[in-house]
């Protein structure tokens, strides 16, 4: 493919936002609540606590924000913590970060979808039993779109994006003209607890929630048009702008309306109806949200494909996983996120408070390693300010390294020693296939210089069945190949309607290719143990340096007429493989069938 049309499948800073920052953009539909639930223990003095708590978490995200901004720099491959971490704070600490956002991921499509189609559910309660289809069928086509091709999943969501962020300022902006609420939210009750700073703690670590998602730009640079890291860094400059001020707008109206929890109707849907009303500006803003949760796990979607390809560069998931498609789309990172995603849909019967409770604890680990990692970063850069961007970095460490303890705390006896369970176990998995490749790559001898080719005797054994064209390509290539060549075919006895061996030497004779065709009878009517046996006692004769067995096989132009082949290729490959040491060449012959 032209660099152009490469170029032209990569993302721009608005399609970055749309195909990356759903997820954090959408969590302002339950990181304010979360806070909210916290703090709404202690009455009205706990609720005053929302607008400091906000803060203390926008910091975060700041410090966040700029520190992903260096890390797009010193990192334009991608791979965010992953990356950092295996430069600065080694291999192992690397693999923790990467299974634990691999976690991350895939519970964000999870949650997002499982989150969305409950908001769905809530409007039309009829649905309800549905809930786990509807959430497969959200799973598909987010996921077909992004098998289609990043840029084009990213152009699909742009619309929803903007009319969410339009959405919500608007909420933002005419409750802060409003002198009173046009309805009036659920009040806070009777205290039931005094603020604290365990209080304090926990509410920010529930709040942090909203932070999900902040690292997915880091981590999918090369997915951005040329230049990568200024339209990555733009991307999340602009990411960070906005989710702090539609986080710091909300809490004022949560203070300024006296908004508390409501078992039945979210906190935004409680400061959508004080602003607007219950009106139209009230469902287009629901819908939005709705349409934003579900779509936030395209996030994960341009996210963990690039950060799954980086491990298969450094040798911890199988290569596979660095093949990209025509439309630049790492399709079986895709397929995996999905299905995982999918299992966890199915278990916990699209509930998303059944998966709540482990989320965001593996992307704290991650903030944390990567914070570390940029310390280190600097104080081995050394370069202009490199003490302030230090000090950045580590304010920002400190500040995720707590939100990690509390969550934990917190989240363990909820399902929160799960991840650490999956932390260990893909690391264990990473780790295995890391050594299984060092294994392969001793035998190859790579790295070393190999001796030079020397051309060796070899026989070349063909399969036949009858005299055909694709017969007459297989002998040309293996005449091609080696210095003899030889036919073989299997003769059952008493063939009914089908060509025996003699009726096969008969055509052979008058075809005359000369080729010396072997019959090899088969009493028990087996395929594959005739020619094993052969090719067995040719390799004890020792006659020839190499033995080489091509199998022709017919290559169909549509997928219906490849359903109609007999499959005695793959037979015979299985079969040669495990009882011989010949080498095998499938010989895949384009046919092109006429229509009529």
């Amino acid at each position: 493919m032209p660099a152009v049309g490469k170029e032209r499948d990569r993302l721009t800073v608005p399609q970055g936002l749309a195909a990356l920052s759903l997820d954090a953009l959408a969590s302002v539909a339950y990181g304010p609540e979360a806070i909210v639930l916290v703090l709404a223990v202690a009455g009205s003095q706990g609720l005053r606590y929302t607008l400091p708590v906000t803060v203390a978490i926008v910091v975060l995200l700041a410090a966040l924000t700029f520190s992903y901004r260096q890390v797009i720099a010193a990192f334009p491959n991608g791979g965010g913590a992953y990356a950092v971490a295996g430069r600065h704070l080694g291999r192992r600490v690397s693999l923790i970060a990467a299974a634990s956002l691999i976690i991350d991921y895939v519970l964000n499509v999870a949650v997002s979808v499982s989150a969305g189609v409950a908001a769905l559910t809530s409007a039309f309660p009829s649905l309800y039993g549905d809930r786990v289809w509807l959430c497969v069928l959200v799973l598909a086509l987010v996921t077909g779109v992004n098998l289609y091709g990043v840029a084009e999943s990213a152009k699909a969501l742009i619309l929803p994006t903007i009319v969410f962020v339009v959405a919500v300022f608007t909420v933002i902006v005419v409750g802060l003209l409003r002198a009173h609420p046009v309805t009036e939210p659920t009040h806070p009750g009777p205290a039931t607890e005094t603020v604290g700073v365990l209080l304090l703690l926990k509410a920010f670590a529930s709040g942090c929630a909203a932070l999900t998602g902040v690292e997915a730009i880091a981590n999918a640079v090369p997915t951005f048009r040329q230049p990568r890291v200024r339209r990555a860094q733009h991307t999340e400059l602009a990411l960070g702008g906005l989710l702090g001020a539609m986080l710091i707008g909300l809490s004022v109206l949560i203070g300024r309306f006296h908004v508390a929890p409501n078992s039945t109707k979210t906190v935004l849907a409680q400061l959508t109806d004080a602003s607007l009303g219950h009106n139209a500006g009230f469902y287009i803003v629901q819908f939005s949200t709705v349409a934003l949760l579900a779509l936030a796990a395209n996030t994960s979607f341009g996210g963990m494909p690039v950060l799954t390809s980086l491990l298969a560069r450094d040798h911890h998931v199988p290569h596979v996983f660095a093949l990209r498609a025509d439309r630049q789309v790492y399709r079986h990172g895709v397929l995996v996120l999905a299905g995982a995603a999918l299992v966890l849909l199915v278990g916990a019967q699209g509930d998303t408070q059944a998966l709540v409770p482990v989320f965001a604890i593996g992307v704290f680990i991650g903030f944390t390693i990567s914070q570390v990692g940029m310390v280190r970063h600097w104080r081995l850069e050394r370069g202009p300010g490199w003490r302030g961007r230090a000090l950045l970095n580590g304010v920002g460490a400190v500040l995720t390294a707590a939100a990690t303890v509390i969550e934990l705390i917190a989240k363990f006896g909820k399902g929160g020693w799960l991840v650490f369970l999956a932390v260990a176990v893909l690391v264990l998995l990473f780790e295995s296939v890391h050594r299984a490749y060092g294994r392969i790559g001793r035998a190859l001898h790579i790295g070393e210089v190999p001796g030079p080719p020397r051309e060796q005797p070899s026989l070349v054994i063909v399969p036949v069945s009858s005299v055909n064209r694709l017969t007459q390509e297989a002998l040309a290539t293996a005449l091609s190949l080696g210095d003899e060549v030889r036919a073989v075919t299997v003769s059952y006895p008493d063939d009914e309607g089908m060509p025996g061996g003699e009726q096969l030497r008969q055509a052979w004779d008058r075809w005359h290719p000369q080729v010396p065709l072997i019959v090899l009878p088969s009493p028990s009517r087996s395929l594959t143990r005739p020619i094993v046996d052969y090719l067995r006692r040719l390799e004890a004769g020792l006659e020839h340096d190499r033995l080489v067995v091509l199998i022709p096989e017919m290559h169909l132009p549509h997928a219906w007429q490849r359903l109609l082949q007999n499959q005695r290729g793959v037979l015979l490959d299985r079969a040669i493989r495990q009882h011989t040491d010949a080498l095998i060449c499938r010989l895949r012959f384009r046919l092109e069938v006429p229509p009529r």
